[in-house]
């Protein structure tokens, strides 16, 4: 079993009907007033960073603790039926006022997703529903998607930099990731920037995707590129010279010790601070880190056998990377495996069912994997 990890944040139920049939252009041709629309199947499973990410480190060899925040209601035990087959249920928060949050997605062939979405007992998720004994006791303490809880974002982030402080403090590892935000809503007219300034001195590791980086910092640049993309994927079009490179020396500047940008299909834009920071990571972590310092680069994502579904890809790939990290591999081999797993992940329809041991992972990459350029 690898080394003791802390995994908080947001946790919720998929619910995903079926929707058969071939690509439409339009919604219209298919959601109407008064229409009948027959779904296939059903899928449910549990979403957000403590399941997709959690699960994944506890599936690629972490002692993985899960703290998220349910209801006592039937999505509650769905949520612990699902953790219980990993022997991760035993440290939920269930509050006995607010439901467990839930998605209602509908993936019609040829619209992007829409989704309906109750954040439930993850918007009053607060530090001291943690059992802050277990994240002493922990190598790392990786908390997902401030942005969709709104305790975490309101008065300025208060919350989430109290939290990030204590734990720092206490001397364990910090990893951060985030989420989209819709920019017509009160989380979105929070003063992301702002949170991001405060909160980034106490974390050691920061792993947003690229488009969510850029409403946040730049919000300008944000519709400039929207613009651009004509309608596709941001990724397809941002430059890593204007775009990118220049968020990850923002968010190192502003005390981050790595930062990962994830920019979709194409792969992973890494950035570490200088030697102070591998020098506190070797000292933490037990084993000699003199590469992390001060490295800059993107590392190509790896061509997939098979394109099912992008769900939980990017959760899965930050906890490949996290647990490589833990385990004392060098920082190469970490992003080799963070984007291995993504490959692997998107194979599956669902987030974990794909993924690989590191040991195939590394065998498949040593026998020359391709490479997305």
């Amino acid at each position: 079993m690898g080394k003791k990890v802390v995994i908080a944040g947001h946790i919720c139920v998929d619910i995903t009907p079926a929707i058969p049939g071939e690509r439409v252009s339009s919604l219209h041709e298919v959601v109407a007033p008064g229409k009948l629309i027959t779904a296939g199947d059903i899928t449910i499973c549990t979403g957000g960073a403590v399941a997709n990410t959690g699960l994944a480190m506890k599936i690629l060899g972490a002692d993985a603790t899960l703290m998220g925040k349910i209801g006592r209601d039937d999505f509650g035990d769905i949520v612990c039926r699902v953790l219980r087959a990993y022997g991760c249920e035993n440290s939920m928060i269930v509050s006995e006022q607010t439901g467990t949050s839930y998605s209602i997605i509908l993936a019609i062939p040829g619209v992007d997703r829409i989704i309906f979405h109750n954040p439930g007992a993850n918007d009053v998720f607060y530090m001291e529903d943690l059992d802050l004994d277990r994240v002493r006791e922990a190598a790392l303490f990786h908390f997902g998607y401030p942005p969709i809880m709104k305790s975490m974002y309101a008065s300025g982030g208060a919350e989430l930099v109290r939290l990030f402080r204590t734990v720092s403090e206490m001397g364990v590892l910090t990893s951060l990731d985030m989420a989209m935000v819709q920019e017509q809503t009160e989380a979105g007219s929070a003063d992301w920037a702002g949170i991001i300034q405060a909160v980034l001195p106490y974390t050691d590791f920061f792993v947003p995707s690229v488009e969510e980086l850029l409403l946040m910092l730049d919000r300008e640049r944000y519709h400039d590129i929207l613009e651009r993309s004509g309608g596709r994927d941001i990724t397809e079009v941002i430059s890593l010279e204007e775009d990118v490179k220049p968020l990850a020396k923002r968010c190192i500047e502003m005390g981050a010790g790595c930062v990962l940008i994830k920019c979709g299909a194409p792969g992973l834009y890494y950035k570490t601070a200088g030697t102070g920071f591998a020098e506190m990571l070797s000292q933490r972590t037990g084993s000699e880190r003199s590469d992390w310092a001060g490295q800059e680069g993107f590392e190509h994502s790896y061509v997939p056998g098979r394109v099912r579904s992008a769900i939980g890809a990017g959760d899965t790939t930050i906890g490949a990377f996290l647990t490589a990290m833990l385990d004392g591999y060098p920082l190469q081999r970490c992003l080799q495996l963070a984007t291995a797993t993504g490959a692997s992940c998107v194979e599956t329809y669902d987030a974990l069912s794909g993924l690989k041991p590191f040991d195939e992972l590394e065998r498949r990459i040593d026998s020359g994997w391709e490479k997305n350029k």
